[in-house]
């Protein structure tokens, strides 16, 4: 991987120190992120460097929107190879649950894994149409009966356990993804939101404070996919992925992915 990155990690050590001695502490705001330095900084994300708020977002979107797309049917190898699991070539892994799985057992029956818009497709009506509904960067396998779950609720913490999950939760009206894969679906859908904006024909995708969004083109809550990104870093896994999409398939990246700070930049 090309690039270097400087992470922060939120300091918990005090509010488990509470919890365990029966204290109740007010809310900490989080630390401002450090900055972080890629090898695409002087090449790539050379307009954006530097900027914030409406600024850097636009500056992202005109980055990110030269890409390549590809057909929903192209989908299916993409991910064999953007998702491979890296102790076995012959399978995935699939998102939620982090189970992995055969290649092969790609498909609709009870056991196979699909293809989950984690901006899920009613959310603005782009269904599967080159574009939105084929963007390797919020498409990931993940288990049939998992993804019919989640369906295309928003994102919130608190509910019951998912059977399969691996630790993910739900309730009427919202999902909340196992603690590996939150970070990875909060960035996911705040590409959605730089990358579509309107203007190439598709709908403004919009993060928002709200859940029960229905078909309009908004996912909530903003607030809690800001602090699931602060919590859970990008990964070696998330890292190769967005190389691999930039590489072999649509030519653009995920800029949360190389600059996480950016998200407390524009949001």
């Amino acid at each position: 991987m090309p690039a270097t990155h400087i992470r922060r990690w939120k300091t918990l050590a005090l509010t488990t120190s509470a919890v365990l001695v029966g204290l109740t502490l007010p809310t900490m705001a989080a630390t401002p992120a450090s900055a972080t330095t890629t090898a695409y900084d002087s090449t790539y994300y050379k307009n954006a460097v530097g900027k914030t708020g409406s600024s850097l977002k636009s500056s992202l979107h005109t980055i990110i929107s030269s890409q390549t797309k590809i057909s929903y049917s192209a989908v299916w190898n993409a991910l064999m190879v953007t998702d491979q699991d890296p102790n076995n070539s012959n399978n995935v892994i699939l998102l939620y649950s982090g189970v992995s799985r055969a290649k092969s057992l790609n498909g609709g029956d009870v056991g196979d894994w699909n293809r989950e818009h984690t901006w899920a497709k009613s959310h603005g009506d782009f269904g599967e149409v080159t574009g939105p509904g084929t963007d390797l960067h919020h498409l990931r396998p993940a288990d049939v009966q998992v993804n019919s779950i989640r369906g295309n609720k928003d994102f919130d913490n608190g509910g019951s356990t998912v059977s399969g999950g691996g630790g993910s939760l739900t309730d009427s009206d919202s999902f909340e993804p196992r603690d590996a894969d939150k970070g990875d679906v909060a960035r996911m859908i705040l590409y959605m939101a730089v990358r579509y904006d309107g203007g190439d024909g598709f709908a403004d995708l919009e993060p928002n404070e709200k859940v029960n969004n229905g078909s309009n083109p908004y996912i909530g809550k903003l607030s809690v996919l800001k602090e699931w990104s602060d919590e859970d870093p990008p990964s070696a896994f998330e890292e190769k992925r967005n190389q691999v999409i930039y590489d072999s398939y649509q030519h653009n990246r995920n800029p949360f992915i190389d600059h996480p700070e950016w998200v407390d930049a524009i949001w």
